[in-house]
């Protein structure tokens, strides 16, 4: 009896030691959620209070490691909104955008869509403060992403984007975080632009996608590369013109109109997600643990970019 306990002892010892559970922490993904999620009010484009208040958790998140924080304010038809920008590295000359938006569609919790994309900010902020960064890190959290305001140069992005470009910044590339998760292992789970790609990329919605446009640039091209060489969670790699429904459906787009390589990480949003732009797109249908995958491999490439 001693030696079949010994025995189970060492196979539990090596069980967890070759599982682990990375350096992202998904209890403290839980609680930016938390206080993303929670506002009196839904964060859409009509309730700048519940808006501010986000801003203010994720510039109070910022403050607590970047080098510099600030408001981007910008005004539309008479309101003032707000993007937050957290600066790492900022003694490098070359700059990286990674960015996420923080308001919703309508009234709804918007987990996936897109406060996961914000919380992987958050924590890319923890794991970026005091390292020996090659690059000037520009983290940006955009309000204005959705409806109405989705396609027209009122986008926080848009607006950050231009300043970039006014201010003759060199942009080596753009990472955009949307929708990053919702997984679903069944059958069929996954749908496509074309029913074709299933032939390809298989039809269980399991995996991060890095989306770019087929003359991606060369920033992307190294991301996508270090990205599926950290092999911590599965990844699928897809280019397609811009003109294909979806590719250009977040913040990246108007990096592309200033010329800047950039790339959308997702989940896929509306192909695999049901609960997209719905009142069903809550914190339990989300997968923590494979999202803080994502994280930690969006922090792994950008230490390792050449």
């Amino acid at each position: 009896m001693r030696t079949i306990g010994l025995l189970i002892l060492l196979f539990l010892s090596i069980h967890i030691s070759s599982s682990g559970t990375g350096i992202v922490d998904s209890m403290s993904i839980r609680n930016h959620f938390e206080k993303i999620i929670n506002t009196d009010k839904p964060r859409n484009h009509e309730n700048i209070e519940s808006l501010n208040e986000v801003a203010k958790y994720i510039l109070g998140v910022f403050e607590e490691y970047a080098d510099t924080s600030y408001y981007q304010a910008f005004k539309v038809e008479g309101k003032e909104y707000r993007n937050i920008i957290g600066v790492f590295g900022e003694q490098n000359a070359r700059t990286i955008v990674i960015g996420a938006h923080y308001d919703v569609c309508e009234d709804q919790d918007g987990a996936d869509d897109n406060a996961s994309g914000v919380v992987g900010l958050l924590e890319l902020a923890k794991l970026l403060k005091g390292q020996e960064l090659k690059y000037r890190i520009e983290m940006v959290a955009y309000t204005l992403e959705e409806p109405p305001y989705f396609g027209t140069k009122s986008m926080g992005s848009y607006i950050h984007a231009s300043s970039l470009h006014e201010d003759q910044t060199e942009v080596y590339g753009m990472v955009c975080l949307e929708m990053i998760g919702y997984f679903d292992d069944e059958k069929k789970s996954q749908d496509y632009p074309t029913g074709i790609l299933s032939l390809f990329y298989g039809s269980r919605g399991n995996y991060i996608t890095l989306v770019n446009k087929m003359s991606k640039g060369k920033f992307s091209r190294k991301f996508n590369r270090s990205f599926k060489r950290q092999k911590l969670i599965r990844t699928k790699k897809f280019s397609a013109p811009p003109s294909l429904p979806g590719i250009d459906f977040s913040d990246h787009r108007n990096y592309w109109e200033f010329g800047y390589s950039a790339l959308m990480i997702t989940d896929t949003a509306f192909y695999r997600n049901k609960n997209y732009h719905e009142e069903t797109d809550t914190l339990d249908t989300l997968d923590l643990y494979k999202m803080s995958k994502v994280i930690e491999s969006v922090y792994h490439s950008i230490l390792n970019l050449r």
